[in-house]
């Protein structure tokens, strides 16, 4: 792309450069039912808010390459979370306060207007300050930032955390209250997430140090959402260069999910448990939002830092994707994570089969699927030593589902196949692994053309992206011993 000129950003000139640069964008990974930006760069998901009977989502977006840069938003919206409509950039990093960016934040309705806060990002003399601000919407398309900007800055830190690293603020609503949940980190570098109060979303005040991290548990603490969600309170976030554990954990940063009980009064998290919330290499940066039925719906960055993107490198003129939104549940401590409704509307079974075995052999479908396969898979592996689902590609590099009985685990590799991802990770980039317990178990597989997303008893999730050179292939189904197939549903998203 072309070299920026060194002059003031502005949302005039983004999107002129936007509707001059989309007819070039090269669509060969560009996801059908997934939402990416019309060009440039996208990360972390800012903003998921029902406003008006729609689903927003803004986004981190530099429209002028496909690399990382000053941060915009981009925003879409949509009512069934596969058509998304793309609406003007909402925010360009164009006062003193945000000049080096416009970093993430969230969205909150209020007396029918549509607020967001986000962090203003200035680097002066090699020194970085992230104060918190906020811009307001009668329309819920263009936005106004406030006069009182910024609102949360360095009287409002003081010595609680870091005014280099202070981001990411989430607000909530309770009891007429309003709460924003910010991130930052100790002195010796430790995650940290303080809480802030206001009644009026202008005027704030601190309110307390809501959790404090443990060395292991990462450097820094981005992107936090605080909820309550089916008895307890659950505290989502993006730790940096968490250490590894066991089969969790493996990726530069991760995301995890804190369930426990919230003290008010005090305004501290009791944590009760805490896990990984996605188990592949392409999530980060969640964000929720409760629409109109009481649903907690999430999506993330369908992406990782410290990577090589594909689509930057071959210069195909954008980079970044969002995930299927998921519908949210607390069972047993533990988050469940099932695809959000909306998206069976679209679904088309071509095929169902139920109740056969496989035993050591190799099992091939004839597939009627020619886009966005889907799957759902039930089996009982009670008698199985092994199987793997052959997806796309070949059995030496292709992009593969398997099970191993005697560790019980499940990986999802795309190992050889397309296009090779490099990062700062000592292990490969090809595949990650999730534990599953029961002999029973069910899983439900999206794809799109450079996004794979597999649903384990609507329980745990993994997710990837992948750049292929063909995205069609026959599902194959490859057993050591017996494997009992309850039932297999094959069929394609229909967008």
């Amino acid at each position: 792309m072309e070299k920026l000129i060194e002059q003031a950003y502005s949302l005039d000139r983004a999107r002129e450069y936007i509707s001059k640069k989309r007819k070039t964008v090269n669509e060969t990974f560009r996801n059908n039912f997934h939402l990416m930006p019309p060009v440039g760069w996208m990360n972390d998901p800012n903003g998921f808010v029902y406003y008006n009977g729609e689903y927003h989502l803004f986004y981190q977006f530099y429209p002028y390459d496909s690399k990382w840069g000053p941060m915009h938003w981009g925003h879409s919206k949509t009512k069934d979370f596969i058509h998304w409509e793309e609406l003007p950039t909402a925010l360009a990093p164009d006062e003193t306060y945000d000049k080096d960016g416009c970093f993430s934040g969230s969205a909150i309705e209020k007396d029918g207007k549509l607020y967001l806060m986000y962090t203003g990002h200035v680097v002066e003399n090699g020194k970085v300050t992230q104060t918190q601000c906020v811009a307001v919407s009668e329309d819920g398309v263009h936005f106004t930032k406030h006069k009182a900007n910024p609102v949360i800055g360095k009287n409002e830190i003081g010595e609680y955390g870091l005014i280099q690293d202070f981001r990411d603020p989430k607000v909530i609503e309770k009891d007429g209250v309003y709460y924003s949940v910010v991130a930052s980190k100790t002195a010796d570098e430790r995650g940290l997430i303080l809480l802030y109060k206001s009644s009026d979303l202008i005027d704030w005040t601190f309110y307390s140090v809501l959790l404090e991290g443990k060395p292991e548990q990462g450097v820094m603490w981005e992107c936090p959402d605080l909820f309550y969600l089916d008895g307890k309170d659950v505290l989502i976030m993006s730790p940096i260069q968490m250490t590894p554990q066991g089969i969790e954990y493996h990726n530069t940063s991760s995301t995890a999910v804190f369930i426990g009980e919230m003290d008010w009064e005090k305004g501290t998290l009791k944590v009760d448990n805490i896990h990984e919330i996605d188990y592949g290499l392409d999530f980060y940066a969640p964000q929720t939002l409760t629409d109109d039925q009481g649903r907690r719906i999430m999506v993330a960055w369908m992406q990782m830092w410290g990577r090589t993107l594909p689509t930057d490198e071959l210069r195909h003129g954008w980079a970044g994707s969002m995930t299927l939104p998921r519908e949210l549940g607390i069972k047993e401590n533990k988050l469940y994570q099932k695809p959000v409704s909306e998206i069976y509307n679209f679904i088309e079974i071509k095929e169902t089969n139920t109740d056969f075995t496989i035993q050591d052999e190799v099992l091939e479908f004839e597939s009627r699927v020619t886009k966005n396969p889907y799957y759902k898979l039930k089996v009982d592996t009670h008698e199985n030593k092994n199987f793997s689902l052959l997806l796309l590609g070949t059995e030496n590099a292709g992009l593969v589902v398997s099970y191993n009985k005697d560790t019980q685990l499940l990986t999802l590799s795309r190992d050889n196949y397309g296009y090779k991802i490099t990062g700062d990770e000592k292990e490969h980039l090809t595949q990650r692994q999730v534990g599953i317990k029961e002999a029973v178990f069910e899983l439900e597989i999206f794809m799109d053309k450079s996004a794979i997303e597999v649903f384990v008893n609507n329980e745990k999730t993994m997710t990837f992206t992948f750049y292929g050179e063909a995205n069609e292939s026959n599902l194959k189904i490859y057993s050591e011993g017996l494997l009992k197939v309850l039932s297999l549903d094959s069929g394609s998203v229909e967008v």
